[in-house]
């Protein structure tokens, strides 16, 4: 596809996690300019009150659109464990309580599903986006599976639990590309990115 002029490149990724930034600049590539809050002016922490991912994703993008009025998108993921009735869902980054490593979680997780053989599960991505003064929703699932213990040192959260389909290793075992392609996040960027280089009216 044709990439859009560079005066419409520019977007305010809602975030202030480092990895999910550097992730999603690699998925994007060269043809966009991303933002981190802290890039873009802002210093306020974001509300994430919702009680599903979709509504995290709008909480967030409002709360920075009404600061800035500018391009801009806020992501909000979840890992859902078919065993745990779809947990750790909306309180991921948070399943072993609020300000748990992502160690804590994972330990967590291993003891929740301490001899259960259904590991079955999925990592969904929800992105809010505020292009031309309306607000968008695109989404990003990757099926798998959860390993019975904790392998690979890249990636972040519970990359060295999750087991992507079609693959027999954690996606911290794996290399970063594969996961900058396949993933739930990478799914829902390019959603945005379809849509995105479709729109032709500037702002």
């Amino acid at each position: 596809m044709t990439p859009l002029p560079n005066e419409l490149n520019r977007l305010v990724f809602a975030t202030n996690n480092g990895h999910k930034l550097d992730e999603v600049k690699q998925i994007l590539g060269n043809h966009w300019d991303i933002l981190s809050l802290a890039e873009s002016g802002v210093t306020t922490d974001l509300p994430e009150n919702g009680n599903t991912l979709h509504a995290n994703a709008e909480e967030k993008a409002n709360a920075i659109y009404r600061l800035i009025s500018l391009p801009c998108f806020a992501e909000d993921s979840g890992l859902e464990v078919d065993a745990l009735g779809g947990a750790p869902g909306v309180y991921t980054a948070r399943y072993a309580g609020i300000g748990a490593s992502a160690q804590e979680n994972n330990e967590k997780l291993l003891e929740e599903l301490k001899d259960i053989t259904d590991r079955t599960a999925r990592f969904r991505a929800v992105i809010a986006l505020w292009w031309q003064d309306k607000l968008f929703f695109f989404e990003g699932v990757i099926n798998g599976r959860i390993a019975t213990r904790l392998e690979g040192l890249t990636g972040f959260g519970y990359d060295p639990l999750f087991i992507p389909e079609g693959f027999d290793q954690p996606f911290a075992a794996l290399p970063g590309t594969v996961k900058s392609q396949i993933s739930h996040r990478a799914r829902a960027v390019a959603e945005m990115v379809n849509f995105l280089n479709f729109q032709t009216t500037p702002l």
